[in-house]
């Protein structure tokens, strides 16, 4: 069984600090899944550490744009 504790994290911290600094986006919003996504392809093509996929998250997010979802 793999260990994705690290990608959880990952995935909670940066959608977190985006809805913090974004207090109009809802929480159910469609882009946690892309990031959820984004994050679980960048964590299976080599072993990242949580901070770094936070990171990873965050930024991918910030490019996102507003009607993406």
């Amino acid at each position: 069984m793999v260990d994705d504790v690290p990608l959880r994290t990952a995935v909670d911290t940066a959608w977190s600090v985006f809805l913090a600094k974004h207090r109009d986006v809802d929480a159910a919003d469609s882009r946690r899944c892309l990031l959820e996504r984004h994050l679980h392809g960048r964590w299976e093509a080599q072993a990242s550490d949580a901070e770094e996929l936070t990171c990873l998250g965050l930024a991918y997010l910030e490019r996102l744009p507003e009607d993406e979802c």
